[in-house]
């Protein structure tokens, strides 16, 4: 009897330890729709290959996604830039941290009724995000193309309307719009022009480098990361997770995908 029993409880142990060795480490990420959820999904089989099994949560609305992460629905989220980030830490007091950059999605300015910036008239309407975080990056954007200057002693990353010093052409910015409608507002001719972020842009089929009558250089400072509650950067399937998005397979796929609409970074 007490062999029987003997053999039972190793069995029953031999199946618990098989259970959870052929278990894999699962990751629950929140994105945006393009080109955060297509670049984690390109990434999941590598992932699998590390015992890691990922599971993309999509969102459409920014301001839900690091609430989901604070509320422990997420394990990690991928849509935002630094100074966003940095914005939702002081105000909404998020204890959240920066796990680790992937990509640059250049901004760019669209006109359907002019070619290029010169060409703008005076007093033209410039529709742009009501998300006040982007509002410094657009300026920064209209200060490096010559038609305004910030003023002095403003770090244009965080500049406002406000801080314009001159607009010789008298452009007229109107933020009354949520970023996911400006593709749209955009293609329905709205406006003499529209500033839209790359992944709303490739997320409605728009080309950012050729549809684009100007755009950030790759040189913008505003990184995609992944964020995280504050201590898990320091998890092992978190930093999986990043090596595999630096990794030189997901960079060239993002370079290869999107064509230097999306520009993967290593940091």
């Amino acid at each position: 009897m007490k062999k029987y029993l003997f053999l039972l409880i190793i069995g029953l142990v031999s199946i618990t330890l098989a259970a959870c060795g052929g278990e894999d480490d699962k990751l629950v990420v929140g994105a945006t729709n393009v080109p955060h959820a297509v670049i984690l999904e390109e990434a999941a089989s590598l992932l699998e290959d590390e015992g890691i099994e990922l599971e993309v949560v999509t969102f459409t609305k920014y301001e839900l996604i690091n609430q989901a992460l604070v509320n422990e629905e997420l394990d990690a989220n991928y849509f935002q830039h630094i100074p966003y980030f940095e914005t939702e830490q002081a105000e909404k007091d998020y204890d959240i941290a920066n796990a680790g950059g992937i990509h640059i999605e250049p901004i760019g300015i669209y006109s359907t009724k002019y070619d290029s910036l010169e060409d703008l008239p005076d007093g033209a309407k410039i529709l742009i995000s009501s998300n006040f975080p982007d509002h410094g990056r657009i300026l920064s954007l209209f200060q490096e193309q010559g038609l305004i200057t910030i003023k002095d002693g403003v770090d244009p990353l965080v500049a406002q309307l406000d801080d314009i010093e001159e607009n010789p052409k008298n452009l007229e910015f109107d933020y009354d719009y949520s970023p996911e409608l400006l593709p749209q507002i955009y293609e329905n001719g709205e406006g003499d022009a529209v500033v839209i972020n790359s992944n709303f842009a490739l997320d409605a089929g728009i080309n950012p480098v050729e549809d684009s009558i100007a755009i950030e250089g790759s040189e913008s400072p505003y990184v995609n990361i992944i964020a995280v509650r504050n201590g898990d950067e320091e998890r092992e399937d978190i930093q999986t997770l990043v090596d595999v998005l630096h990794s030189e397979e997901i960079q060239q796929f993002i370079l290869d995908e999107y064509s230097g609409s999306v520009v993967p970074v290593n940091e």
